[in-house]
């Protein structure tokens, strides 16, 4: 018999979510929603606070703006937010491994 060899192609850079533009999709909409209403809150304490309307609408884009390039994924699929997310989970991680150290061959360590 004979037998034949398939081989499985899978193109780099597919992603599963449909995005708007690239790097952009509905989990970075939502993300940026939340970024523009935090920075629309603190635009409003601004105002409220000074009273100057230009401090606070240029508070309010420059969130905006912030969010949406925090949000956005690059080639790699990894976005700043992702990267910040990362090393805040590695630097709560454990990195010291304290152990017991055994005789693993005790046989080998007899002196005449």
């Amino acid at each position: 018999m004979m037998t034949q060899e398939q081989s499985l192609y899978i193109p780099m850079g597919v992603k599963p979510d449909t995005e708007w533009f690239p790097g952009f999709g509905k989990p970075q909409l939502l993300q940026t929603f939340t970024g523009s209403c935090a920075s629309m809150l603190l635009a409003l304490l601004l105002w409220l606070i000074k009273g100057s309307v230009p401090l606070a609408v240029v508070t309010f884009l420059t969130g905006v703006s912030a969010s949406v390039m925090m949000t956005t994924k690059d080639r790699n699929n990894l976005s700043v937010l992702d990267q910040v997310r990362f090393m805040a989970r590695f630097m709560n991680s454990q990195r010291v491994y304290p152990y017991r150290a055994i005789k693993e061959w005790p046989w080998q360590e007899q002196k005449p």
